[in-house]
């Protein structure tokens, strides 16, 4: 019994882990039109949202057929994802003496409490696919 709970968290993780890739896709497609520090090029924003999708699908894949090769290589692009994130996170520290403003308008937040919430919890949750996978813990 403890491992179908087991399997229903990551279910649910790995849906919230969709969440987060969609809505910081449309986060920061959203804020192409705007200057500053937390302006993130739109490469970076295409390249994160395909890794996340790419991370998506092997993980689903490993998910309704574990696998130890396929776990391995979901692994590696959730890992990818979560740096890119982080990586991401990283442009709204405050720079001085840089010559980008200060964002304006952020219809979603007011700073980045939003992004740090998602992106944290991704960084969680992949640790926690992580364990799952070395550990072997899926019922299937």
């Amino acid at each position: 019994m403890r491992g179908v709970s087991l399997d229903n968290a990551v279910w649910l993780l790995t849906g919230l882990a969709a969440v987060v890739v969609l809505l910081t896709r449309m986060r920061l497609s959203t804020e192409q039109h705007q200057s500053g520090h937390a302006l993130v090029p739109l490469a970076i924003v295409n390249t994160h949202t395909a890794v996340g999708v790419l991370a998506l699908g092997v993980w689903v894949f490993y998910l309704t057929s574990p696998d130890d090769l396929v776990g391995l290589l979901a692994l590696v692009a959730w890992w990818i994802e979560v740096a890119l994130g982080v990586l991401i996170l990283l442009r709204w520290l405050p720079r001085s003496g840089k010559h980008a403003a200060d964002t304006t308008g952020d219809s979603w937040a007011d700073g980045p409490a939003l992004s740090i919430l998602g992106h944290v919890g991704m960084l969680l949750g992949v640790s926690f696919f992580t364990w799952i996978v070395i550990a072997d813990k899926l019922a299937g």
